[in-house]
């Protein structure tokens, strides 16, 4: 069974930055695509960040110039650098993986943003 696993939320303040890591159990090089998305109380999930296997990214427009995404092919992991965090990125951050019709998410780690 592939499994992701997220890591590296927490609470900031505002304007700080935090890390989040994907691990994968399944070559993430040979997905689809990765990516991460993120929801907030009462509100749905919405894309953050995906990057397809040739590297291609698509962005949340509000997180732009913020958050920069990479991959490290040794350690099989994704990251999410996150910074000038806002109290508006609040929200569970989950990590997503898309091998062929298998489609795979994370448990989600909480990301708090304090103002």
């Amino acid at each position: 069974q592939v499994q992701v696993v997220e890591s590296g939320g927490g609470l900031v303040q505002a304007g700080g930055s935090l890390r989040l890591s994907c691990s994968a159990s399944r070559n993430m090089f040979e997905a689809n695509a990765m990516g991460w998305y993120r929801q907030a109380p009462g509100k749905q999930r919405e894309l953050v960040v995906d990057i397809t296997r040739a590297g291609r990214t698509n962005w949340l427009d509000t997180v732009k110039g913020r958050f920069t995404i990479s991959r490290d092919y040794a350690k099989n992991t994704m990251y999410l650098q996150m910074n000038s965090l806002k109290p508006e990125d609040t929200a569970v951050y989950y990590c997503n993986g898309h091998w062929g019709s298998l489609d795979v998410w994370g448990q989600g780690t909480q990301v708090t943003v304090s103002s």
